[in-house]
């Protein structure tokens, strides 16, 4: 491999791969040590395809989520069982694992930046700028990237586009997943919105256990389900779907009804 190689993106690989071991050895403690992180599923991500994989996950942080994902799935990788121990997985990590996020949350702080170069696809979200709703048209570069992304290897997604939980999905993933077609592995997240600060970056609580599960790819018909279809299947797949609340009220139902034919009828690809 030559030292100037780039990704599609035009990523230095040799310095993407230090950022990469310098970050995961800067924040290992945070998930072993500060607090626990409980993880199952690792023979799944053995057992996938080195490219077009999409992880659609559940957030709760701006950052931790990711971080926590790139220490779970290389640790895989080098055959650790559903554990993160020994930093020797960080040596050689996996160079083409992508995630999707905001182009203004990425380019917030330096260190932000830094985690841009490590694997963001940052996009323009359509329903929300600078903390203001927006109604705005998708950009074809971003689906772009992603597809991009895809035929490279991995890539992370949250289809909710926010960490405040039990908001309906985005059905902007539903058109990628019947697009180009992935394999979907879903991955569900907790204890990350009690341990850290909401961009993840602060540790607001130790002794927190969280967990991580990674579950068995979805099955889907790609040519046949529809968009609705698949975004009911990724809601309990990630269980973020209002059936898993034990108590929900009548105005929080209401509320989830209403966002959610908002998103239902708003321009595709949201």
């Amino acid at each position: 491999m030559g030292l100037f190689k780039e990704n599609p993106f035009g990523h230095i690989l040799f310095l993407k791969r230090w950022l990469i071991r310098i970050a995961g050895m800067m924040t290992h403690q945070r998930y072993k040590g500060f607090n626990t992180l409980e993880i199952e599923g690792s023979q799944i991500i053995r057992d996938l395809p080195d490219r077009n994989v999409l992880f659609v996950s559940n957030h709760q942080t701006y950052f931790a989520d990711v971080v926590a994902m790139f220490h779970v799935f290389n640790a895989s990788l080098k055959g650790r069982d559903d554990s993160i121990r020994n930093l020797g997985y960080l040596w050689n990590p996996k160079l083409n694992i992508y995630y999707v996020a905001a182009k203004e949350t990425m380019k917030q702080s330096l260190i932000a930046k830094i985690l841009a170069y490590a694997g963001s696809i940052s996009i323009e979200r359509t329903w929300r700028a600078d903390g203001q709703d927006v109604n705005r048209q998708v950009k074809f570069s971003d689906i772009s990237n992603i597809a991009m992304a895809l035929d490279d290897g991995w890539v992370i997604t949250f289809p909710q586009g926010t960490t405040t939980p039990w908001k309906p999905l985005r059905k902007g993933t539903a058109h990628i997943i019947k697009r180009y077609k992935p394999v979907v592995v879903p991955v569900v997240i907790d204890g990350f919105r009690r341990s850290f600060d909401k961009k993840g970056l602060r540790v607001k609580k130790k002794g927190i256990l969280q967990s991580m599960q990674i579950k068995t790819p979805l099955e889907i018909d790609y040519e046949n389900e529809s968009i609705e279809s698949i975004m009911e299947k990724l809601e309990y797949a990630i269980e973020q779907h209002p059936s898993f609340l034990k108590v929900l009220s009548k105005e929080e139902i209401a509320a989830y009804e209403a966002d959610h034919q908002k998103r239902r009828y708003s321009y595709r690809g949201d």
